[in-house]
């Protein structure tokens, strides 16, 4: 009896070595990418939130709790920073997302000449984001650019002038530029995901006497639904925080007209040096989105169990 226990621990101690080496062997073959994404993506953002709870001067920092976002209470510019957020990525986002699924509906037909028009499409994307805000900026110049004629010609200015230098309307010369800039995505995902739709069904409706817009509405729509909520939040956060094309053409200005968030906290950070409200600044933008994303999961959830 006492032979026959010692031959079956003696058999279940490899099965269980076994079973720990196969738990563990995923895990080394993943520690590379673990590592670099604790090393590049946990470890500064633990600093940054650290560095939003002290205060620095020029020589020296010192512990203030929960004094940078008090401040912020009261902060008249980043309440202004927040609304100019708002419209620089709604306005972004409603013009991308509607020229973008234009141009996949097209695409997604035979015509004569669509490869040409893909790559023509697609280019914007490869432009980059510096060289389109300097490009955009010089087409917004009245000297050097043809945009403030063609804007007078058209009745839409009193005057061939920079659209970029009265605080009214500047907030639009960096939307265009991000409009440009941003409808290959939109293109890209939307048409990945069109092709991805058997063509059965379309076949099927058109025979049961479904017309074009039944057929968008009831066919293509529902199966598009899931992708692009995961691509109206993927472009959400990368517009919200995105700052280049702002920072190049306008700097924020004039007069604050188009300091975003990103923008005003790049300004904290390295002109007025205060790394500290940057810092609670970011965080707060880093909440918002986060509730924002969530949001947005929660809906696509409910689309995909209803597709």
């Amino acid at each position: 009896m006492t032979y026959a226990v010692s031959e079956i621990r003696s058999a279940a101690r490899p099965r269980k070595q076994r079973l720990s080496k196969a738990a563990i062997e995923p895990w080394l073959y993943l520690s590379p990418a673990i590592v670099l994404l604790v090393v590049v993506l946990l470890v500064p953002l633990i600093i940054g939130i650290s560095y939003s709870f002290r205060k620095f001067s020029a020589f020296r920092s010192e512990y203030v709790g929960l004094g940078q976002y008090q401040a912020m209470l009261s902060d008249q510019v980043l309440g202004q920073a927040l609304i100019n957020t708002l419209w620089w990525t709604v306005a972004s986002l409603f013009f991308q997302f509607f020229l973008g699924l234009g141009l996949a509906l097209l695409l997604d037909k035979p015509f004569y000449g669509r490869k040409v028009v893909q790559a023509f499409v697609f280019l914007p994307w490869a432009v980059p984001s510096f060289l389109s805000g300097l490009t955009w900026a010089w087409l917004f110049n009245p000297i050097i650019g043809p945009l403030p004629h063609w804007l007078f010609a058209l009745g839409l200015k009193a005057e061939p002038t920079n659209v970029l230098s009265d605080p009214a309307t500047a907030m639009w010369g960096p939307i265009v530029a991000n409009i440009w800039f941003g409808i290959p995505f939109f293109a890209i995902t939307l048409l990945a995901a069109l092709k991805s739709i058997p063509s059965e069904l379309h076949e099927a409706a058109a025979i049961d006497g479904a017309s074009p817009w039944q057929r968008f509405t009831k066919v293509t729509l529902p199966f598009l639904a899931p992708t692009i909520v995961i691509t109206v939040m993927l472009r959400t956060i990368w517009i919200a925080t995105f700052a280049d094309l702002i920072f190049v053409m306008t700097e924020g200005g004039p007069a604050g007209s188009t300091s975003t968030v990103p923008v005003y906290i790049y300004v904290s950070a390295f002109k007025s040096l205060d790394k500290g409200y940057a810092s609670a600044v970011a965080v707060l933008l880093l909440v918002l989105l986060i509730a924002y994303a969530i949001g947005l999961i929660v809906i696509r959830r409910t689309l995909v169990r209803h597709v």
